[in-house]
């Protein structure tokens, strides 16, 4: 596959297309993945705003009914509940793993087996997320699509 990058000079002329002789699961990956790099979503930490790349998001997570978000670094409170995030993210990279976890799949460096059919995933920026088996048979398809 050849990649081409042309520089423009507006954001508003900024665009991805992708010319393909069918519409593989692999082409349809790389769609999604491109319209969710723009997506932002608000997080606060210490009472304070930022605005945060939907594809900086490791994974969110819910304790104590609030939901969190976690970049490479920080973590972000973030409003709203963890299957409205899953639902307005079904279409990118993200997987519920959990009942209280929505994790991007982007993100994962490795997975390998826990006990009792659960299976762990490595992060890149080398946390783990357990996932739990109700969702380990949504992963493997995810992954090995």
């Amino acid at each position: 596959m050849n990649v081409i990058i042309r520089n423009v000079d507006s954001k508003e002329k900024e665009q991805v297309i992708i010319e393909c002789i069918e519409v593989t699961e692999e082409v349809e990956r790389i769609r999604l993945f491109a319209e969710s790099s723009g997506q932002t979503l608000s997080g606060s930490i210490d009472g304070r705003l930022y605005s945060v790349n939907i594809g900086d998001i490791y994974y969110f997570e819910a304790v104590d009914e609030r939901i969190f978000a976690y970049s490479e670094s920080k973590v972000f409170e973030v409003k709203g509940r963890l299957y409205e995030i899953e639902r307005k993210l079904s279409e990118s990279s993200f997987l519920r793993c959990s009942k209280s976890t929505v994790i991007n799949l982007m993100k994962i460096e490795s997975v390998s087996p826990a006990l009792n059919g659960r299976f762990t995933a490595h992060m890149k920026n080398g946390e783990r997320v357990i996932i739990s088996r109700q969702y380990v048979p949504a992963l493997k398809k995810a992954v090995l699509k």
